[in-house]
């Protein structure tokens, strides 16, 4: 008799990342082997002083697991799927430190992921700040200390436990901020630095991971933040769907996911036509130019207008919709305006045909 489905759903769904993460390293790996090793190249065509190793490293995949249902149904599949085939798994778990017995909590978390047999395993203690709000202050220390142990360990990916529900409660978060298409897209399956970031839980909801746990007597720990109506995404999830589901009827979130995915394809798409724009609209010295500017759609020179901004040095997480359509007006509603100020002391003026943006 096989698993229960909700247990055969969710390693099918990390077998399927693991088998891609095993074929990017095997591609990276074959590349190196078909470099020229420095010291070869030094040595010619003489005696050669160093050789390469037959086989690279095993990759090592980590499970961001923060003790709740969805990270601990991850760590139980990634454990079991790991141990059949070329992969170590190990655990990470970020102590934000924002509840009384936390370190406590992380050292249970490392306790289980210990006897699931992952290695390495290990807790991180971060300080939350304040800017943006807690909730984005908190996402932005976690993946700060998930992206510092994937430096440390050298692993090969890090995987999230993020749901289809998830996504559903992005889309509409991203809605309600009017950011656009790219807000509307959600998460990606794959994301960070070379694609770090795996969710490989995006087509399944919340109660197959919990019921996953359920079937396999894992403990699991419901944050309590989790269902506090001061976080918008609780009020979001326990008032906001519900009512959306109660007034449009069951499918909701299924249908957001699937926008987030169209949307993302479409974002994609308008991505690559601005960074390929971006390079016919400059000058010799490198300068936007204002006719061309307005020459290009909208939704492309929007793009490079944001690009610009943040190469600039405003930060993606403080720069919004209303920022970008400002400096737009300098392009399509030019009225002689002032320097426009925007998040990172960058500012945006047009000079002389020009759009001059930097930091003042």
């Amino acid at each position: 008799m096989g698993p229960h489905p909700a247990v055969a759903a969710i390693r099918l769904a990390v077998r399927r990342v693991l088998h891609d993460v095993l074929t990017e390293h095997t591609r990276n790996a074959g590349h190196l082997r078909h470099t020229p090793h420095p010291e070869l190249a030094e040595a010619g065509a003489g005696r050669q002083r160093a050789a390469l190793p037959e086989r690279p490293d095993t990759p090592l995949v980590l499970v961001a697991c923060s003790g709740g249902a969805d990270s601990m149904a991850l760590a139980s599949a990634l454990a079991f799927e790991a141990r059949k085939l070329d992969i170590r798994a190990g655990g990470i778990t970020v102590d934000h430190g924002l509840q009384d017995g936390s370190g406590a909590r992380a050292a249970e978390v490392v306790d289980r992921l210990t006897a699931m047999h992952l290695d390495p395993v290990e807790a991180v203690a971060v300080r939350v700040g304040r800017e943006g709000g807690p909730e984005a202050a908190a996402r932005e220390a976690r993946y700060a200390a998930l992206d510092a142990a994937a430096e440390r360990h050298g692993a090969a990916a890090v995987l999230l436990g993020h749901t289809r529900d998830d996504q559903a409660e992005t889309v509409l978060l991203g809605l309600a901020r009017g950011s656009g298409i790219r807000s509307l897209s959600g998460m990606a399956a794959a994301s960070g630095p070379a694609g770090r970031y795996r969710r490989p839980f995006l087509q399944l909801d919340r109660q197959t991971a919990r019921k996953a746990c359920l079937v396999q007597s894992l403990p699991v720990w419901d944050d309590p933040h989790n269902t506090d109506p001061a976080y918008t995404r609780s009020r979001l999830r326990h008032e906001g769907l519900p009512a959306l589901e109660k007034a449009l009827g069951k499918g909701v979130v299924e249908a957001l996911a699937r926008t987030a995915q169209l949307s993302r394809d479409d974002a994609d798409a308008l991505d690559t036509w601005a960074a390929e724009a971006d390079r016919t609209v400059r000058d010799d010295a490198g300068r936007l130019e204002c006719a061309k500017l307005f020459a290009l759609p909208p939704a492309v020179r929007r793009r490079v207008l944001r690009r610009a901004v943040m190469e600039a040095g405003s930060p993606a997480g403080s720069l919004f919709a209303r920022h970008i359509e400002e400096v737009d007006r300098l392009i399509t509603g030019w009225r002689g305006q002032q320097a426009i100020n925007l998040p990172g002391r960058v500012e945006a003026r047009r000079q002389g045909g020009r759009l001059v943006i930097r930091q003042s």
